[in-house]
């Protein structure tokens, strides 16, 4: 079932012709109850008032970013996107589809991610009605159905990829929102496709781990964090040691053996990685 277009008459034009059928109606009765023939009267008016309300039942309007679906007795006739006031068989029955961007936020789903742990995640998706035959006899209540769907495409799509990165350039959830965001999209239009549904964006508006295990991994990040920290830390100072002894020997201030160039880095490295300043101690005698 695929949107088709379909033509109708202009509804204004209608409109004043129905109106001049009432007032041509209205004269005619009018001659006839002079002329004596009341029953006559009545009869034209009476049909010519039904016929009037039965074709105003054809007038239908459509606004900007809106699409009609038609039907007679329950066949598809056609869908009409032009917005204004039209006309088409009293018969047909109209049912209005919005074409407009729209969008929701999912609740706040629980999830276990690549990992196994679980975390809640929630995201935003915007997403519009192109095809609106589809949106109408392919499923049933179109904007339910993207509820759910983009709720279950969320849930797949964070179950795998783990929360945080445990390898170079790896990617997750946290740490990669553009690929995330493009998987997702991805995930949600798949399913949406037989809907008539065009997926505009979908991004993540809350991650976080589950309130049960939030504390522990909060840690884990902290302990990640000092480690990462102190292996700079350790870089750095075993980069300026190096250059210390270097230039120590290049500019042949003091010769030092290797009992004392093993002192020497040790002190160093002491100053260099110690958490708290270090207090130093003046040698005031010979180095030997």
């Amino acid at each position: 079932m695929q949107e088709k277009s379909v033509s109708s008459f202009p509804g204004v034009l209608m409109l004043f012709l129905l109106l001049a059928l009432g007032i041509i109606s209205v004269l005619g009765f009018i001659a006839l109850i002079d002329a004596g023939a009341k029953i006559m009267a009545v009869a034209l008016m009476v049909f010519t008032l039904t016929f009037i309300v039965f074709m105003l039942i054809g007038l239908y309007k459509v606004e900007p970013n809106q699409a009609a679906v038609l039907t007679l007795f329950g066949r598809y006739i056609g869908s009409n996107r032009r917005p204004g006031l039209h006309f088409n068989n009293p018969f047909f029955a109209k049912k209005k589809v919005s074409l407009r961007v729209r969008n929701f936020e999912s609740g706040r789903l629980k999830v276990n991610d690549l990992n196994g742990s679980p975390i809640e995640i929630a995201a935003i998706v915007v997403w519009e009605v192109t095809d609106s035959a589809e949106a109408v006899f392919n499923v049933d209540a179109y904007e339910s159905f993207v509820q759910i769907q983009s709720e279950s495409a969320i849930r797949s799509m964070a179950s795998i990829y783990p929360y945080d990165p445990h390898e170079e350039g790896e990617v997750s959830l946290r740490s990669h929102p553009v690929e995330i965001s493009e998987k997702m999209k991805s995930e949600i239009q798949d399913r949406l496709n037989k809907a008539g549904i065009n997926v505009i964006e979908s991004r993540v508006s809350h991650l976080a781990y589950s309130p049960e295990i939030a504390q522990a991994m909060l840690q884990r990040q902290q302990a990640g964090a000092i480690i990462a920290a102190r292996q700079r830390i350790v870089e750095g100072a075993v980069g300026m040691v190096e250059q210390a002894l270097g230039a120590l020997q290049e500019k042949q201030v003091v010769e030092l053996d290797d009992e004392r160039k093993a002192a020497m880095v040790s002190n160093l490295l002491v100053v260099l990685c110690s958490d708290n300043s270090t207090q130093p101690v003046v040698n005031a005698g010979s180095i030997y």
